[in-house]
This record gives C-alpha cells, structure tokens and sequence, in this order.
C-alpha cells in the first residue's frame, strides 16, 4: 500500500510517516536487525499507541513479542514515501529564510532538490547559493520550461505571494510550501501547506503554558 492509492489514511498519520522513516532508515545504517514501538516511541517521541495505531492501517508490519523487522520497514517506507522517485523543487524569493534553505537544500533527504530558486535582487540573480543556481523572477517561463517542477517554496513577501503562486501553478506546479504570512488561493487540485513561523511560535508558547509533557517527553498528536 502506498499514499498514492485509494485508501486514505489519517492525515496526522501521514505526517508522521517521514519521521518513522528518517528514523528507521538510522537503525539500519546503524546495522539494526529489529526495533520495538518503544523504542520507536522513544527515539520519535510519539506514543506507542499511536504508533501502533498508525502502523495498524498498512497491515501487519509486525509481530508481537518480536518487534518490527527494520530491513521490512524500511522497504516499506521507502515505497510508501516513494523514495525512489526523485522530486524536483523551485524556490522563489531568495532572502535570508530562502539563503538558508539553499544551504541546507534537503541534505538528509536525497531524492527532494531544490534545483533552480528565483529573486529580482541584483545581488543575487546570476549567482549560485549553496550551489543552485539563482535566476531573475522574470525568467521563470524559459527557466520551468519542460523542467517537470512539482514543488514551489515560496519565501517572498507576502504581497508577492499570490502572483508568484499563479505562476508556479501556470508551470505545473501542484504542491506549494508557503512560508509567508499570506493565504494565497489556489485551485482545487493544488496542495498548499501554511507555514507562518510566528504562528508557530505562538503555538509553542501556548502548548508549552497549557499542554505539558509526561515525564518521558511524550504526548498523543492525535
């Protein structure tokens, strides 16, 4: 089974899905044979139920008494994530959030890319930032050309946001990272998630006051 098919599963699961991956695909470079859902829940910080809940919709991946099979899981993830089909990804707005993303450019995760990012600055169009190349906004029709994009982060200001969505969209785009405080309107069969880093914050501060953590630092993200 994979996210693609029919069955749909929870979407907090599905969110869950690249942290059990990272995790295991650690176990067997570590050389790891097995894992149990309490070690899983101690490394990921998720409680066991939860993890077994969230295992329980893909069938049986264990076994009690035994454990999880670390090379069966992390097969299965690699499928389910479609880890092999390597995702090409378009950065707009090359400031200090969109610099540091360049840098960092998925370094743990090697079939997501940022592989072309786009700004007006004088500075930086022409240039290489951590190695992407870094062209004017108003060569993106020649530069999304037949490129296959399927991913846009959008680190512009929010008064740009809409307009540069609309052509990412125009150029195949379908799933949209917005890390700025716009909400931009999309079709129905484009994907967008929000991330507004002072709403987060916010969030933790309020999490932290009313929702605390048992002692061993976990919590049912249900």
């Amino acid at each position: 089974m994979t996210l693609g098919e029919n069955t749909k599963i929870p979407q907090a699961t599905a969110k869950r899905l690249p942290l059990y991956y990272r995790f295991i695909n650690n176990l067997y470079n570590q050389g790891k044979t097995r894992v149990s859902s309490k070690e899983l829940s101690d490394a990921v910080k998720v409680d066991s139920a939860t993890i077994r809940r969230d295992f329980s919709y893909f069938g049986a991946l264990g076994k009690k008494g035994y454990g999880y099979n670390v090379n069966y899981l992390l097969t299965f993830f690699k499928e389910t994530l479609e880890q092999d089909t390597f995702t090409k990804v378009v950065l707009i707005g090359v400031g200090n959030l969109g610099t540091a993303f360049l840098h960092y450019n998925f370094t743990k995760n090697n079939n997501t890319k940022i592989v072309m990012a786009f700004d007006t600055s004088e500075d930086k169009v022409g240039t290489k930032v951590g190695g992407v190349p870094v062209y004017h906004i108003n060569e993106m029709d020649k530069r999304l050309k037949d490129e296959n994009i399927s991913i846009a982060i959008l680190t512009v200001p929010a008064q740009a946001a809409q307009s540069m969505t609309e052509q990412v969209i125009d150029h195949g785009v379908n799933g949209i990272l917005n890390f700025t405080p716009a909400r931009i309107n999309v079709p129905s069969n484009i994907r967008v998630h929000h991330i507004d880093l002072s709403i987060e914050l916010q969030s933790l501060a309020y999490f932290l006051k009313h929702y605390p953590l048992d002692q061993e630092g976990l919590e049912n993200l249900e």
